[in-house]
């Protein structure tokens, strides 16, 4: 629990979970269950998501993936939202000493945001969860941290920097989530092929069909549009070369650079300052 120092007030009482994040929850009557502890809970609940789904961890599951009661868990953790909140915070484990390489503020702040999505990737179930506000753990502002130094030499105000991080923030978690929503859809369609490959046929009605996978973007924009209607969509319909053909990482990559020379023309229209 923090404590105030000659000089200075009380440190200001934090909202539940990060009181818990940041080591300023005073411990209750019933002591600690021997071995258990806040971070093996969170693993815990990771492994589980990560195997299942965010829609699989529940204050019960994780409970039982650990053998211990469910009212052992509640020692530690109040709820279930307190529980994502150490999820959240513990897939950034690391970040403290997390070196980000390149050769200039742009190279550097372009692996920032592939290291963002790589761990976006590991655990998808990250972009299923609520946002109302920015992560605040102690793991996430070290990751913020590597971000704003890696623009150190961009002479921009700390608050265009932070701003900045921001949007390559959101447009990570954007890209993410799009990606582990197209995942999910193919595995579900895969799956309903599967169960109705053993079933009679389809009748004369086209009725018993399976699902195959999704038609492409520029499958549904040839069955949609015409070419008095959207000229331009219709070009980019029946053009040789699908608009898509850059794989997604490619098109994540492509969608970072834009960000950046952004940032490039900020920086040269305001000489580093604003």
């Amino acid at each position: 629990m923090a404590e105030a120092t000659p000089g200075r007030a009380a440190p200001r009482p934090l909202p539940p979970g990060l009181d818990l994040l940041w080591g300023r929850r005073e411990r209750g009557k019933r002591g600690p269950r021997p071995g258990l502890s806040a971070d093996a809970i969170a693993t815990a609940a990771i492994r589980l998501a990560d195997a299942e789904g965010l829609d699989a961890v529940s204050m019960a599951r994780v409970a039982a993936e650990l053998r211990v009661t469910t009212m052992a868990l509640y020692r530690y953790v109040a709820n279930k939202d307190e529980l994502l909140q150490l999820m959240w915070n513990a897939s950034a484990l690391g970040a403290e000493r997390l070196v980000i390489e390149g050769d200039g503020w742009r190279s550097r702040l372009r692996s920032w945001a592939v290291i963002q999505r790589d761990m976006l990737d590991r655990h998808p179930w990250i972009t299923q969860m609520p946002m109302a506000a920015p992560p605040v753990g102690p793991n996430s502002m070290h990751f913020v941290e590597r971000g704003l130094e890696a623009m150190d030499e961009t002479g921009l105000p700390d608050g265009m920097k932070i701003r900045i991080i921001g949007l390559l923030a959101s447009y990570s978690l954007s890209e993410a989530r799009m990606a582990a929503d197209a995942t999910r859809a193919a595995k579900a369609a895969t799956a309903a092929a599967d169960a109705g490959a053993g079933q009679p046929g389809p009748g004369p009605d086209g009725a018993g069909d399976s699902p195959g996978p999704p038609p492409s973007f520029e499958a549904l924009l040839r069955e949609l549009v015409d070419e008095r209607t959207y000229p331009r969509l219709y070009r980019l319909a029946w053009q040789p070369e699908p608009a898509t053909s850059m794989s997604e990482h490619e098109e994540f990559l492509f969608g970072v650079d834009t960000i950046l020379d952004g940032v490039q023309a900020l920086i040269d229209r305001t000489g580093g300052g604003y």
